[in-house]
């Protein structure tokens, strides 16, 4: 475990969000590579070899074996994100004999990170689908966060027989972005990520994730981030980070909803506000985008075996902000309540 990490996730987790804006943990030394090869997670990371249009990739993951009988579920991390962030929910599901994969896409964590490469939710879910057939894992729960939730959709309709139920937390993806927003160019996406700075990441996550409020615990999960604006592959990331933002936009899975054929379980905080792209709605446009009191209603209504579980004041990262609530949600999506 990084030292910065390790210390967010100790002592300084006790602070209150105004304690810790006036004692912040300093992360200007902060850098890491493209591969993130000085950021310790918190379980054991292995990789899997496979080449993928003419390129040699690595896919990292984290394995954690079920009980016996027990089935496997597969997390999918969302964009500003990698597997990392999904411990608690591992360790919980591990705790009730549940084994637990959770890969780094490639483009992501500490996966390959190829810049001429063609990303698409197909391609990951295929990586993903071929990554669980070499670990023998035959079928599995896929529960996907964020962007991962509209990945875990794209492997649910392209691998029915694997996929035992589809569980999506907070999903981007509700609605068919290019229907109300103006396409940007990837280059357009570029010049933002080479803008940021650690920052700007922490003013966006505080407003857009937090409703405003702050603490170690957040403030952990940008750190990688943070170390990859201040090291030495910035440019591969920004660009890597670019076209990933390309196939939110241009490849919608909303409009395929109501061709689930697995059973759908959705747990959504209803503060979300989440809309990527909100900044550039095409000309006439006034939809609110991003209402998620509204539009985990409307998946809902569209996917033929689907349940919601509503989560009343919490936001983007339900699982981040109030974990016993949303392990409420989660043991009745997984039929764990009884």
């Amino acid at each position: 475990m990084s030292p910065i990490k390790a210390l967010c996730l100790s002592g300084f987790l006790l602070m209150a969000g105004n304690a810790f804006a006036d004692n912040p943990v300093d992360t200007s030394s902060l850098s890491y590579d493209a591969l993130l090869s000085g950021y310790e997670y918190d379980f054991s990371v292995n990789h899997f070899a496979f080449d993928s249009q003419r390129q040699s990739l690595k896919m990292a993951y984290i394995y954690l074996k079920p009980s016996a009988g027990m089935p496997v579920v597969t997390l999918m991390h969302g964009k500003n994100f990698n597997a990392d962030y999904w411990t608690p929910t591992a360790r919980y599901l591990q705790s009730l004999g549940y084994g637990v994969l959770i890969p780094d896409q490639i483009g992501f964590g500490k996966s390959s990170k190829p810049a001429d490469y063609q990303y698409s939710f197909a391609a990951l879910a295929k990586h993903t689908h071929d990554l669980m057939d070499s670990l023998e894992i035959k079928d599995s729960i896929v529960l996907g966060h964020s962007m991962g939730g509209m990945l875990a959709s794209r492997f649910a309709l392209m691998y029915p027989d694997t996929t035992q139920e589809l569980i999506l937390v907070n999903p981007i993806g509700l609605e068919n972005y290019l229907e109300y927003e103006v396409y940007k160019d990837t280059n357009f996406f570029y010049r933002n990520e080479l803008a940021k700075t650690p920052e700007s990441v922490k003013r966006y996550q505080q407003k857009n994730y937090y409703a405003g409020e702050w603490n170690a615990e957040y403030s952990s999960l940008t750190d990688f981030i943070t170390g990859q604006i201040q090291g030495p592959d910035k440019d591969t990331m920004a660009w890597v980070n670019a076209k990933t933002y390309d196939m939110i936009f241009t490849q919608p899975v909303i409009t395929e909803f109501g061709d689930f054929t697995v059973p759908v379980k959705l747990i959504i905080g209803t503060r979300d506000r989440t809309a990527p792209g909100r900044n550039w709605k095409k000309e006439g446009v006034e939809r609110e985008l991003g209402r998620y009191d509204k539009l985990g209603k409307h998946a809902a209504a569209l996917i033929p075996d689907s349940e919601l579980f509503e989560l009343e004041g919490l936001g983007h990262l339900p699982q981040v902000e109030d974990f016993e609530r949303f392990k409420v949600a989660l043991n009745k999506a997984l039929k764990m309540d009884s």
